[in-house]
């Protein structure tokens, strides 16, 4: 059977930083437990964080318990904006149960 080793690179290099971010913003004031979902995509000239050869992140999906409150939640998507160069249209916090 046939493996793509970039893709299977990608997707472990996508789920490290997905763990790091997890990691990173729960550990910020009023977050709580957190999930977080990159998705990605290609664009060449794109100069963010991410990149792994043209795959990088074009939306960010974003879970925490925190995110009820609306200062919480702005910090989060300002905090994703600056890391990842993605517009805050592109990046969705929710409230978790």
């Amino acid at each position: 059977m046939f493996t793509d080793t970039a893709s299977d690179d990608a997707e472990v290099q996508r789920t490290a930083l997905e763990e790091k971010l997890e990691d990173l913003l729960s550990k910020v004031e009023g977050v709580g437990e957190v999930r977080v979902v990159l998705m990605t995509g290609e664009n060449p000239d794109s100069q963010s964080f991410y990149s792994s050869g043209k795959e990088t992140v074009t939306g960010v999906l974003i879970a925490a318990q925190g995110a009820d409150n609306s200062v919480v939640s702005r910090n989060i998507v300002e905090a994703v904006m600056a890391l990842f160069q993605v517009d805050a249209h592109k990046i969705r916090v929710m409230k978790m149960k």
